[in-house]
C-alpha cells in the first residue's frame, strides 16, 4: 500500500460557495497530481468520515488529489429526509465540481467521483449530468439503485461498484443497478466484508481497488 503521509502533500481547508450555502471541505494535493477525486459521503456522515478519509489518503499516496466536503449544512443534516434527497446531493456535488474547475491551476486535471452509501447515488447522478467531464466513478457499499435507471443509463464515466461480501441486500441492489449502466463497468465483492467494511483488511481492499481504478482511468485523460 502506498504512503499516506508524504511530506510534500498540500492540504488546504476550503469553503465552497454554492449560492446562499457555504460548505466546508478539505483539498489535498500530492506533487504533480494525476487528477482529483471528489468524495460524496453517505447519510449521516460528513467530510470527516474516517472511512472516506482513509481511502482518500491512499489515493493521495497514489498521486491523486482529493476533495472531501460536506454535502449538507449542519442544519440541513438534522432533517432525515434531506439526507436522502439524491437530487439535492447530486446538485451539491456538481456545484463543487464547477467550483474546483474555477481554479486555473486545477482546471485541466481529470476528475473522478467516489461515493459511499447514498453518496454513491449522488455521484452517479452528477456523473450522468456532467457527461464526459468525469473520468471515473467508484462506489463503496453504495446505493446506486437510488440514482434511478434513467440516470444510470446516461453515465458515461467508467464505474466501479464495490460491495462487501456479507452485505447481502446491498449486493442485490448493486447487481440490479449494474444492469442499467451502459459505461465501462465492474462489480467487485470484497469477501468477508459487511456494509461498513469494518473487518480487518477490508477497507484496505476497497482503497486499493479505488486507487487502481482511478489511476487507470484518470491517466487516460491526461
Amino acid at each position: 500500500m502506498t504512503d499516506r503521509n508524504a511530506p510534500d502533500d498540500t492540504r488546504t481547508e476550503v469553503v465552497i460557495p454554492l449560492g446562499p450555502v457555504r460548505l466546508g471541505g478539505t483539498l489535498t494535493l500530492p506533487p504533480s497530481p494525476r487528477g482529483i477525486v471528489l468524495f460524496a459521503h453517505g447519510s449521516g456522515s460528513s467530510r470527516h468520515s474516517p472511512r472516506n478519509t482513509f481511502v482518500a489518503g491512499v489515493l493521495v499516496g497514489a498521486g491523486i488529489g482529493t476533495l472531501l466536503f460536506d454535502l449538507l449544512t449542519v442544519g440541513e443534516d438534522r432533517d432525515y429526509a434531506t439526507r436522502f434527497d439524491i437530487g439535492l446531493l447530486s446538485q451539491r456535488l456538481a456545484g463543487a465540481t464547477r467550483w474546483l474547475r474555477t481554479d486555473a491551476a486545477l482546471a485541466a486535471l481529470p476528475l473522478g467521483y467516489f461515493g459511499a452509501s447514498t453518496g454513491a447515488a449522488a455521484a452517479l447522478v452528477a456523473a450522468a449530468e456532467e457527461g464526459g467531464g468525469i473520468a471515473a466513478v467508484v462506489s463503496r457499499g453504495g446505493r446506486p439503485d437510488l440514482a434511478g435507471a434513467q440516470a444510470l443509463a446516461r453515465v458515461s464515466a467508467p464505474t466501479l461498484l464495490v460491495v462487501g461480501g456479507e452485505d447481502d441486500v446491498v449486493i442485490e441492489l448493486n447487481r440490479a443497478a449494474y444492469t442499467h449502466l451502459r459505461c465501462e463497468k465492474e462489480l467487485r465483492i470484497v469477501p468477508g466484508a459487511t456494509h461498513l467494511f469494518e473487518e480487518p483488511g477490508t477497507l484496505e481492499a476497497v482503497a486499493d481497488l479505488a486507487a487502481g481504478w482511478f489511476t487507470r482511468w484518470l491517466v487516460l485523460r491526461q
